[in-house]
């Protein structure tokens, strides 16, 4: 039963671990790889007009709940101009305002836009209550017999549609259709025709994110309410739902720009597109919900520069569990490795090995050398820690002078590891001799090479840093091996001699 418990106990821990790290990176979008780009666009409104030297006020309709993106970092280039948004009936509004304007004018919106992973923004909103349609008597006539066909040919209001889309767009049109195109645009008679028939119908407008677009109009497109929801068509070929790369500007019944004190307004777009980290989108555009509490990213700088180096502690732990539990590696000191590991993140593997290994023998030979004096442990370890921080500066200084960079920090964890380890490796030298330092040093420098590659791998620095719930299935990984009883890998070695007798 013990033995059921502790394994259950495991099962959950790495169970819950990953169904939390799951958890987080949907409900942040922060990327479980690190180093990847997105892309993002910027779509630019330039508003132009000419002022006549009255006050002056222009209200631009702006982007709000866009179905399939996120709009974020809003920006506005209006020297001399007053700016505010506002919502006005549930539509955001961009308005400039100012005192007194002369001649011609150009302001600017931006906007970055990005593609949400989730559709939570869809307008599921019902439709306002369908607009009454007076036609003149020879118009009414040629509307009613141009819906009667389409009636007749269609089984749903979306078929419909469609069949009115392809009587408007035919290359020969009907004597009805041509009447009632004398009078009224093309998108604007099918929301006017499907309004008669009783159909809730909408113009929309929006742009086709495409790179390095300059000088645009927004595109109408209609909407359509059935079954509940919203359904755009392409009034040009009647094909439904929203076309690739299709960013809705506005949702219509509201103009698209009004400009107070001035004439000749016009407002075109320009669209240009950029890449950014995946992780940094993630952070300025989806602020975590259920994951406040437990988010480093708000904490000082300092505060998270100190926690991104404690929190690869336990992956070098579980390196050093691992070459000494399955592998069997012998080392000095059981986390010795990691604390090496950890100076060589401050120094870079080869530098600072190569500097480890200097220095840690030249210490050796002044430890030798201090043993003569019967110093007191404490004293010894002081000394060393002296000695060790005197070879750390000299071999410094003299680099630069020769202009080498030896990358030896001088910081509080190289120098106590280092003195530390001088210390053990002595003692162990007088109590086994040389070929135990050699096998236990050897063993040490190359679980903390191991240790140091672990904690040093992208992946694992972004993971344990952005994802903590990591370190839950890194404890369940400690206790399954720490229950290993079997043989260590350097221990088959033993039976080499059967295997061969055996002809294995």
């Amino acid at each position: 039963m013990p033995r059921i418990l502790f394994y259950t106990l495991i099962f959950f821990l790495f169970a819950i671990g990953t169904g939390l790290i799951w958890l987080r990176h949907i409900q942040t979008e922060i990327p479980l790889l690190p180093g990847k780009q997105v892309t993002v666009w910027l779509v630019e409104a330039r508003v132009t007009f000419s002022a006549n030297g009255n006050p002056v006020e222009v209200s631009l309709d702006i982007p709000y709940s866009v179905p399939g993106y996120r709009t974020f970092n809003e920006q506005t280039a209006s020297p001399g101009y007053g700016f505010s948004v506002l919502d006005i009936n549930g539509n955001r509004r961009a308005v400039w305002s100012v005192r007194s304007a002369m001649g011609p004018q150009t302001l600017y919106y931006k906007l970055l836009v990005s593609e949400a992973v989730d559709s939570n923004n869809e307008n599921l909103a019902p439709p306002d209550p369908v607009v009454e349609i007076f036609w003149e008597e020879s118009q009414g006539i040629a509307a009613r017999q141009v819906l009667a066909l389409a009636h007749s040919q269609s089984d749903s209001r979306l078929s419909m549609c469609r069949e009115l889309i392809k009587q408007i767009n035919a290359k020969e049109k009907s004597q009805n259709i041509a009447l009632l195109l004398s009078q009224t645009p093309p998108v604007l008679l099918l929301e006017k025709l499907l309004h008669y028939a009783g159909i809730p119908t909408r113009i929309v407008n929006g742009l086709y994110l495409e790179e390095n677009r300059h000088n645009l109009e927004l595109e109408p497109m209609l909407e359509i309410y059935t079954t509940e929801r919203w359904i755009m068509l392409d009034p040009d070929t009647g094909q439904h739902g929203r076309p690739d790369n299709f960013f809705l500007w506005d949702h219509g019944g509201t103009s698209i720009l009004d400009v107070s004190g001035g004439r000749y307004s016009n407002v075109s777009f320009g669209i240009s597109a950029q890449t950014i980290s995946a992780k940094q989108l993630a952070l300025t555009t989806t602020p975590p919900e259920h994951f406040v509490f437990f988010d480093m990213h708000k904490l000082p700088v300092e505060e998270q520069n100190m926690l991104k180096v404690m929190l690869l502690l336990p992956l070098g732990a579980l390196a050093v569990v691992f070459m000494s539990v399955i592998i069997g590696i012998r080392t000095s000191g059981t986390f010795m490795p990691i604390l090496i590991a950890l100076s060589f993140l401050q120094t870079s593997l080869v530098p600072g090995l190569i500097s480890f290994v200097a220095i840690v023998a030249f210490g050796l030979l002044l430890r030798s050398y201090l043993s003569h004096f019967n110093l007191l442990l404490v004293a010894r370890i002081s000394t060393i820690v002296v000695l060790v921080l005197m070879i750390i500066v000299i071999s410094s200084l003299f680099g630069y002078q020769i202009g080498v960079n030896t990358r030896m920090s001088v910081t509080f964890f190289p120098v106590i590891i280092i003195a530390w380890t001088i210390e053990r490796m002595s003692i162990l030298w007088e109590d086994a001799g040389p070929r135990e330092v050699l096998l236990q040093g050897g063993g040490s420098l190359f679980v903390a090479i191991c240790a140091f590659m672990l904690m040093s791998w992208p992946l694992a620095a972004h993971l344990s840093f952005n994802f903590p719930e990591i370190n839950l299935i890194i404890l369940a990984l400690l206790m399954g091996m720490g229950s290993y009883t079997g043989y260590k890998l350097t221990e088959l070695r033993r039976f080499r001699a059967l295997r061969l007798k055996l002809g294995l």
